[in-house]
Formats: structure tokens, C-alpha cells, sequence
């Protein structure tokens, strides 16, 4: 039995949870609205400032997915309280991001144009060119679409050149040395 999915979940003040019949679970606040599936086994009840998931363990094959589905619950509620954000950085020279309409161009050094098309439910801002700040409430899909971003080219480790997560570490290499130097 699952520890975390034990908890009951806080709903902050203009968060509504509503349930439906088969399981659907629908989360609207002010940022948006966010839908659920619960697996068989699972029930959410919604008791004055709190959500309680309830599990029926011969129904639920995998017990896993009781703390599962508490998590992916308290992140769309999260979500439609206060939103997600990533930032992203371009390192190098002449890298910059530009948004135009429905597409995130992307000028990293290529031959060819690189375009990135924004899902919906993303807002995508660029501040001085070179740092991409993506938000969103659905914290999924905000996630996939940054590592999206940053997989058109990622930090390399000898110049540290690429897009990197705002506070990311890139560990540099050491070049090849020079030939004949003796210590």
C-alpha cells in the first residue's frame, strides 16, 4: 500500500475538482482545466478543502499506481492554482530564439532554419533573445515540450554551446592536449 497516495490532497481556494461517473476526474482553476482518467480500483472523493483518493485493492492490479495517480492529481491541481515554468538559455554566439505565430524559431547555428511548433496549452515568451520562458498549467506537457527545445541542441561539453535548463550544470571537458609538451 502506497504511503504517499494515503495523503489527502490540499485544494487551494478556486480550485474545483469535480468527478465523473467512470472514473474521469476534471480539476479547473484559474489558470485552466486539466482532465483525469483513474484506473479501476481507484476513487477520488472531494471533502470541503481536500481531495482523498481511495484505492480497492482487488480491482487495482498494480498497487503503483495508487501513489501515481495522487502525484499526476496534486500536479493538476498545482497546475491550475500557480501554472508551471521552465526557462531555457541559448549559450553561443548568434544563438537566439524568436516566437512567430504558432512556431519558436530557433537560430542555433545551422544551415537550414529550425522551426519548433508550440503545442497548445503552452505559452512560449522569449526575454533578449537568448532565454525561452515556457509555461503552462499541464506540468507534462510543458516538461516534454522543453526537453523538445533543448534536444535540437543540447550543451556540448567542451564550449558549453546549446540550450541548457536555466540552472543546469554543464560539466566541461579538458581539450586535447598539446603534442611534445613534457612536464
Amino acid at each position: 500500500m502506497s504511503r504517499l497516495g494515503k495523503t489527502p490532497i490540499p485544494l487551494p481556494k478556486g480550485v474545483e475538482v469535480k468527478v465523473g461517473a467512470d472514473g474521469a476526474v476534471m480539476v479547473k482553476g484559474p489558470k485552466g482545466q486539466l482532465d483525469l482518467k483513474l484506473p479501476t480500483g481507484l476513487s477520488l472523493q472531494v471533502e470541503g478543502e481536500q481531495a482523498l483518493l481511495s484505492c480497492d485493492e482487488s480491482r487495482l492490479p498494480n498497487k503503483a499506481f495508487y501513489g501515481l495517480y495522487r502525484s499526476l492529481l496534486k500536479n493538476n491541481v498545482v497546475g491550475v492554482h500557480e501554472g508551471y515554468e521552465i526557462r531555457l538559455t541559448l549559450i553561443g554566439v548568434g544563438y537566439r530564439a524568436n516566437v512567430q505565430g504558432h512556431k519558436l524559431d530557433l537560430q542555433l547555428g545551422f544551415s537550414h532554419p529550425t522551426w519548433v511548433p508550440i503545442p497548445k496549452g503552452v505559452v512560449v515568451e522569449v526575454d533578449k533573445g537568448t532565454t525561452i520562458i515556457l509555461k503552462s498549467a499541464d506540468k507534462r506537457l510543458v516538461g516534454q515540450f522543453a526537453a523538445q527545445v533543448r534536444g535540437m541542441k543540447p550543451p556540448e561539453p567542451y564550449k558549453g554551446k546549446g540550450i541548457r535548463y536555466e540552472n543546469e550544470y554543464v560539466r566541461k571537458k579538458e581539450g586535447k592536449a598539446a603534442k611534445g609538451k613534457t612536464a
